[in-house]
């Protein structure tokens, strides 16, 4: 088995009397896009920190491509960091923000010129060169931002809060643009973010932190579908969380005294069912299992799906309806007493 291209062994680091991380260990593959995800204070952006030598760990070690950098200052690392607010020159144009670093190491002007032109192809900033930085948009600024860092060479790029300052619609763009970029150039990228969507979308695997730790580590479908533990359910998207009880053999969700088929999960205590496998439709007929009555209690239309509260048994949960056909008014609204079925295959089972 290959080593880890990046090797976090038991990283801790304690400011004053907050444990920002508590023995985080986690392996890293080459040419791997992974994202730390968490809410705010939860250790990643120091973790970040640490692996890019801002920050000096109070026991641990990091190990980059076989090699020891617990130690090395940041400036010896051979990685590069592109920060939140991008921290670009103003006083200089386009082509001398990307070319600064390269000329920090002292390079010949034709290879300086080469590699600028590299990356303002491949980032299609051809043609503004000579703008300053405040004569371009926000994603160009995004892009020069990245361009400066990707034309050393990193053997690391670590992204924190990346598309943070853009508008939704250009961070969704930009979104497929990084991962295309990423998928090119080989580079092993790190992305430090609270924003679910982004993190699904961009990650090859990510890791969910909470209070220092980490609590899960997997692809995006491993995070979403089968969540390690409540917090991490509730944390992805929208989760309706149950209790289980076992009655005469008959595996019951107590909040909705409702009787729930799947022969080989009876010893589990909770489940889960997301809002999207649940399908809704005016009260017609009913029966026991994976079927339940409930009265919409809120409508959020969303566009592309409309968002549905749902009361049963005196028990609120969500439902997630796809607008398939072209309507002036929903089918389904405030107040409209439906019933709600899911399929077997549905369910995930928690043991805890």
């Amino acid at each position: 088995m290959l080593d880890p291209f990046l090797k976090i062994d038991g990283l801790s680091k304690t400011f004053g009397n907050t444990k920002a991380l508590d023995n985080v260990s986690l392996d890293i593959n080459k040419s791997e896009l992974f994202s730390l995800l968490g809410s705010s204070g939860c250790g990643k952006s120091t973790l970040l920190r640490i692996i890019a030598g801002f920050e000096k760990p109070d026991s641990g070690k990091i190990y980059l491509d076989g090699q020891d950098i617990t130690t090395l200052p940041p400036y010896l690392r051979p990685l590069n960091i592109m920060f939140q607010n991008y921290a670009l020159f103003p006083h200089l144009n386009v082509k001398k923000n990307i070319e600064f670093g390269l000329k920090e190491e002292d390079l010949d002007k034709k290879e300086i010129d080469q590699r600028v032109n590299e990356i303002t192809t491949l980032l299609e900033l051809t043609g503004l060169e000579s703008r300053k930085i405040n004569e371009i948009s926000g994603g160009q600024q995004q892009r020069v931002a990245l361009a400066r860092c990707l034309v050393k060479k990193p053997k690391l790029l670590l992204l924190d809060e990346p598309l943070a300052a853009l508008d939704k619609k250009l961070r969704v763009q930009t979104q497929f643009e990084l991962v295309n970029l990423q998928y090119k150039l080989g580079i092993t990228f790190i992305i430090v973010t609270h924003d679910q969507e982004e993190a699904m979308s961009l990650s090859d695997r990510m890791a969910i932190m909470k209070e220092g730790n980490i609590l899960q580590i997997g692809n995006p479908v491993e995070i979403y579908e089968k969540p390690s533990d409540k917090y991490v359910a509730n944390f992805i998207g929208t989760a309706n969380l149950f209790n289980l009880n076992l009655i005469d053999q008959k595996l019951i969700i107590k909040e909705l005294n409702l009787e729930i088929s799947n022969n080989s999960s009876k010893n589990k205590k909770l489940c889960l069912i997301r809002p999207e496998k649940i399908k809704i439709q005016k009260l017609e007929n009913q029966n026991t299992q994976n079927q339940c009555i409930g009265v919409i209690k809120e409508v959020a239309y969303l566009g592309s799906y409309t968002k549905y509260l749902i009361e049963s048994n005196g028990f609120n949960f969500y439902a997630f309806m796809q607008n398939e056909e072209v309507s002036r008014n929903l089918k389904i609204k405030w107040d409209d007493k439906v019933i709600c079925t899911w399929s077997e295959d549905s369910i995930f089972f928690f043991d805890d």
